[in-house]
């Protein structure tokens, strides 16, 4: 778990919670974890 917050702060707008509305931070979040899933992917 520690190391997907690690990975998720590359994302500077995910680092401060910037967002007013809940939903658009969890876009957000989704948004990270999908270009890194899709990094992964590509890149074995």
């Amino acid at each position: 778990m520690e190391r997907t917050f690690g990975w998720m702060t590359r994302w500077k707008r995910l680092v401060r919670d910037y967002e007013q509305r809940l939903d658009v931070s969890e876009a957000m979040i989704h948004v990270a974890l999908g270009s890194l899933m899709l990094r992964r992917i590509v890149h074995p």
